[in-house]
């Protein structure tokens, strides 16, 4: 089953154990802090492979729990609110990203970003002091704060890093020139600044096209008769040939015209 604590937020994956919570239902996820509820996204169902190490679900969330929860959201956007007040008044050059409450041990986690380093020593003294309680900040990445704000992508969806990315893999631009994609910031970077992680999911699939494909430019035989290679379609795992009797363009399979002869004619026939 998947959870999230917040509404289109970062999903979690549970072993549901002995529960069978249906879509909507609030459930209790363990973790270093305790018991924490989240709402669960995708019903409990089996799957064809054996998955380990996933937390069980500790059941579903009571009336009290629920409460603890309100008052733990509550004692969030209290802190805030006094975070950035306080960082207004000191004049610090830092912006709050989220805040954290662990109830258990009254502890907040303030994250915030910042163009340097930042002395928050007395930020810290005054917001303890304000919120009756230990503070802790960290400071995080342009990467991170997309993460914990989330928002839309370019393509229209949830941030991936929001939803379902665990791990931030390097992303590189020549990953966005092996793509053919246009070298520009602002085409290929994402809500954090940076290249969007999105460039790695196909990459792989266009260096494999690449390795067996005819080149830009090379005279090559299609089914339509002889041509040149003007360009490529990878989604569509096709080569675009410009013939040579009457100067059209076509989209070939490229196994039609760099495949072994095999290949060829297990698609089109013997000729």
């Amino acid at each position: 089953m998947a959870v999230s604590f917040e509404r289109y937020g970062r999903l979690y994956y549970l072993d549901p154990g002995d529960y069978e919570p249906k879509i909507g239902d609030k459930v209790l996820v363990p973790t270093d802090g305790g018991p924490e509820v989240a709402e669960c996204v995708w019903a409990p169902q089996w799957i064809s492979e054996e998955v380990g190490g996933l937390p069980v679900c500790a059941g579903l969330a009571g009336e009290e729990d629920l409460a603890r929860n309100e008052e733990n959201r509550r004692r969030r956007a209290e802190g805030r609110l006094a975070a950035k007040r306080l960082i207004r008044e000191l004049e610090l050059p830092m912006k709050v990203t989220a805040v954290d409450y662990l109830s258990a041990t009254n502890v907040f986690t303030v994250y915030f970003s910042a163009p340097h380093r930042v002395d928050f020593r007395a930020l810290v003294r005054d917001l303890a002091a304000r919120l009756r309680a230990r503070v802790e900040l960290r400071q995080i990445g342009p990467r991170d704060e997309a993460r914990l704000q989330g928002g839309i992508g370019p393509c229209g969806r949830d941030l991936c890093c929001a939803t379902f990315l665990k791990d931030f893999e390097p992303v590189s631009v020549r990953m966005a020139k092996d793509q053919d994609l246009p070298v520009n910031p602002m085409r290929i970077a994402g809500a954090c600044g940076r290249l969007m992680c999105c460039l790695k999911y196909e990459h792989p699939l266009y260096q494999d096209f690449k390795k067996n494909a005819p080149r830009a430019g090379t005279q090559v035989d299609t089914p339509e008769g002889a041509g040149t290679v003007v360009g490529h379609n990878v989604p569509s795992d096709t080569v675009v040939v410009k013939l040579a009797a009457d100067g059209s363009s076509c989209a070939c399979p490229r196994a039609s015209v760099c495949g072994s002869r095999k290949a060829y004619d297990s698609m089109y026939g013997k000729g």
